[in-house]
């Protein structure tokens, strides 16, 4: 099958600076797909460039088939997408803004209108004026415009940020939803709890450049599980620990503790490596297994820079390849 979008060494450069480098990577149908790294890592540029907002400096991107920026307008004509927070006039209701927008991409987006308020829980407050809104309600409302053209594709962008819990859950159930009536979903997120939580497949990218791609599953096979110890004496513990049979690696993870890395943690390896430390007269506080999760394999790769909240890098939310979007909203 197709992929939905394909990225063949796709570059961007701003002058000196590298924002994607060499990325090639097919995003498969049918499925949720998540762009996973720290912030200022390129993943908005990258989105950017898949929505014709940007252009690349080299390399090809085809979405839907389509070549983007050479046949954008057909392109995006089955996308939806929200670029960063979604921008909305704020002296007006949720209703109204949705009904602009909808103006602009014809009857069938009209239609789409109340049955997308629903799916994304604002309903009830779809008359009150988005200066009201929470920074969530305003995320959820942007799903909602994403849908109004009934997308074949959703590029989403952080989408998560400002939904509580309750929220999340609610996001994670929506998008499950959306993959299940076939459509695609490309999303970026830093939030990695939430990206397991979603993805069927995923990239993990820093400064730029794919360090690794696949499916969920064989991305967290592709990391060690670990074995965390809790001493009272770390320097005393650490040779010890790198002297058993099945350890890979020992890794420093806090002032009292280290993870010995193996391949597949058994019961009987937790009882060695504490046989093995009392024998030697080192303390053992604690022992448990650690299994393999998106986080650590996440760190592992990244070399434990999760990265801090970056600036931001624009709000247009395109529902469409010639849609206009509200210029400037204070509070959005």
């Amino acid at each position: 099958m197709e992929p939905v979008i394909s990225l063949n060494n796709v570059t961007k450069r701003f002058g000196q600076n590298v924002a994607v480098d060499s990325v090639t990577i097919d995003v498969p149908r049918g499925q949720c797909f998540a762009w996973l790294g720290p912030n200022g890592c390129g993943k908005t540029t990258l989105i950017r460039m898949v929505l014709g907002l940007a252009r690349a400096t080299s390399g090809s991107i085809l979405v839907r088939g389509l070549s983007v920026p050479g046949e954008t307008q057909q392109a995006l004509a089955r996308v939806g997408a929200i670029v960063e927070e979604p921008r909305f006039y704020p002296y007006l209701s949720g209703q109204k803004n949705l009904e602009i927008w909808a103006a602009h991409q014809g009857a069938d987006a009209a239609r789409q209108i109340a049955p997308s308020l629903d799916r994304v829980g604002l309903t009830s407050r779809k008359d009150d004026k988005v200066g009201g809104y929470s920074l969530g309600m305003r995320q959820r409302l942007g799903v909602a415009r994403a849908l109004l053209n009934d997308p074949e594709l959703l590029v989403l962008d952080e989408p998560t940020n400002g939904l509580d819990p309750a929220g999340l859950q609610e996001f994670r159930g929506m998008i499950q939803e959306l993959v299940r009536e076939g459509r695609s979903v490309f999303i970026s997120s830093h939030i990695l709890s939430e990206v397991e939580h979603m993805a069927d497949h995923l990239a993990i990218i820093e400064k730029g450049r794919v360090l690794t791609h696949g499916s969920l599953d064989d991305l967290k096979r592709g990391g060690s599980h670990a074995i965390a110890v809790r001493t009272d004496d770390v320097a005393a513990a650490e040779p010890l620990l790198r002297a058993l049979p099945f350890a890979l690696d020992v890794v420093r993870k806090g002032p009292d503790t280290l993870d010995v890395k193996v391949q597949a943690i058994e019961d009987a390896m937790l009882l060695q490596t504490g046989r093995e430390l009392f024998a030697a007269g080192v303390g053992v506080i604690e022992l448990r297994k650690e299994g393999e999760t998106l986080e650590r394999r996440f760190l592992e790769l990244t070399g434990g820079q999760a990265g801090e909240l970056g600036g931001k890098m624009g709000g247009v939310t395109p529902g469409g390849p010639s849609t206009p979007a509200p210029s400037s909203e204070p509070g959005a």
